[in-house]
């Protein structure tokens, strides 16, 4: 997690408590305007009104940047050991920061790959476990680039 996800996280706690950021991004277009985007999440679900509350509560950081807060859709991000926890049996996209080796699909050679889609079979405290791409590949948390659920 981003420390600017952090401190949005810190902020959000005490005006709207049961908001959960699932992320906090900074992107770049090819201007290089740069947006802060935001997704989250709430028991109630995400409104308009609860959106419009949250961009009101960080007013301050449209000084540098273009702001979107939105729910997460049906690929939400997965972010955290206890969002991955919660999806255990469905698609996920997992991609690394660096590649890794998996196993060939009626092969005994391996190549290596950094993008992993199939159904998310176990999370612990350091990894989660990912049937994908022919075989079961373990990933930890400190590999993971960003992942977040497949439309089924």
């Amino acid at each position: 997690m981003s420390a600017l996800q952090s401190e949005i996280e810190e902020r959000l706690a005490t005006s709207e408590p049961d908001v959960e950021v699932l992320l906090a991004e900074v992107v770049s277009d090819p201007t290089h305007h740069r947006t802060l985007r935001i997704f989250i999440d709430h028991p109630g679900g995400v409104t308009l009104a609860l959106c419009e509350r949250v961009t009101t509560l960080l007013v301050d950081l449209r000084e540098r940047y273009a702001l979107e807060v939105s729910s997460p859709g049906t690929e939400r991000p997965l972010t955290k050991p206890n969002h991955f926890r919660r999806f255990v049996g469905r698609r996920a996209r997992v991609r690394t920061r660096e590649p890794r080796p998996v196993p060939v699909a009626g092969s005994t050679s391996r190549r290596c790959a950094k993008s992993f889609t199939g159904e998310l079979v176990g999370v612990t405290d350091d990894e989660i476990t990912l049937a994908a791409d022919g075989g079961i590949i373990a990933i930890p948390y400190s590999e993971i680039h960003r992942s977040n659920l497949v439309e089924e």
